[in-house]
């Protein structure tokens, strides 16, 4: 859809490139995708249109696949967005082929599926959906959807249901749950955004920021919302996210944020994050993770050197 760059997504867990469309704002979030660039999306193996029978759904599979419709497409060089699962695809094809991504922006993602739950509830939860398709969909819509109606899990549980057999969905998750992508995410080297919602109640923030803390100079983007699907909620804060980050046309010596100028003065002036916060009226969890963004960025460790660098700039200023 549409017209620009390619853009290479993917969704996560598993997919229907035509049921998805009508989920929530599943399509108003392409659409907004596809004013600006070339939106590829594709049906994982074993889901929606593609063929359900005799594939691979192996991470290293699911990893090929995506790189075959990006062929297919003549995308030789795309930027790419992942969430869920799909975070960790993209983060894997930018990390073992870094002369195809141009910048890179995942969701909602951890850097190990065992870091999800327990090993007894992911047990659980694979076995509840192999056996009982149904029940684990609704299981399923209450992690992934802030407080849902009766409308919201029955449209969810009929997307899912459309999209794969209850074999091929307890496998995927299956894969999911054991993947481990953390030494992967040291040999990042694409431009990265990482965006998560601070109350995310199927991938807890920490994930996100322990995603954003291993891949060299990423940029970590905290966001207001429980819902773990990216498309509801507030979708218009993520797509706008997204799309600040993409557009930019220069990915190289990235440049202070107007907030993270004001959070480097200030903490050359010597406060505390606390104080930061009350100053700017933000949270300080906030607060702390532009912090974090400005060392990465300008790559220091220190609070001292932060304002040491702000203090460059004032005197280049005055001169």
């Amino acid at each position: 859809m549409g017209s620009g760059p390619a853009l290479l997504c993917d969704s996560g867990w598993i997919t229907h490139l035509r049921g998805q469309l009508d989920l929530f704002s599943f399509g108003a979030f392409v659409e907004g995708l596809a004013q600006h660039f070339s939106v590829i999306r594709f049906d994982k193996p074993g889901c929606g249109l593609s063929d359900r029978d005799g594939v691979d759904l192996s991470f290293d599979g699911q990893v090929a696949a995506a790189l075959a419709v990006a062929d297919a497409a003549g995308a030789r060089r795309f930027r790419l967005f992942g969430a869920s699962q799909g975070g960790q695809l993209a983060a894997a094809i930018a990390a073992r082929h870094p002369e195809r991504v141009e910048a890179l922006v995942v969701y909602g993602m951890c850097a190990s599926g065992r870091d999800l739950a327990p090993a007894d509830v992911r047990t659980s939860v694979v076995a509840l959906v192999r056996a009982h398709w149904g029940m684990g969909l609704q299981a399923l819509a209450r992690a992934f959807v802030a407080d849902p109606t009766a409308e919201d899990v029955a449209a969810f549980a009929r997307f899912q249901r459309a999209s794969a057999s209850a074999t091929a969905a307890a496998r995927l998750l299956e894969v999911y749950y054991d993947t481990d992508i953390r030494a992967l995410l040291a040999e990042v080297r694409t431009p990265t955004a990482v965006l998560h919602r601070e109350d995310d109640r199927g991938t807890g923030f920490e994930l996100g920021r322990e995603v954003a803390a291993r891949v060299p100079g990423a940029v970590l983007v905290p966001l207001l919302g429980s819902s773990h699907l990216y498309y509801h909620g507030d979708w218009q804060a993520v797509l706008d996210a997204v799309l600040a980050f993409l557009k930019q046309p220069s990915r190289g010596g990235q440049r202070l944020t107007a907030r993270e100028l004001e959070v480097a003065e200030l903490v050359t002036e010597g406060l505390t994050n606390h104080a930061i916060a009350g100053r700017l009226s933000l949270a300080p969890r906030t607060v702390e993770t532009h912090v974090e963004n400005i060392r990465r960025k300008l790559q220091v460790s220190s609070r001292a050197q932060i304002a040491a660098w702000t203090t460059e700039q004032r005197l280049r200023q005055s001169f």
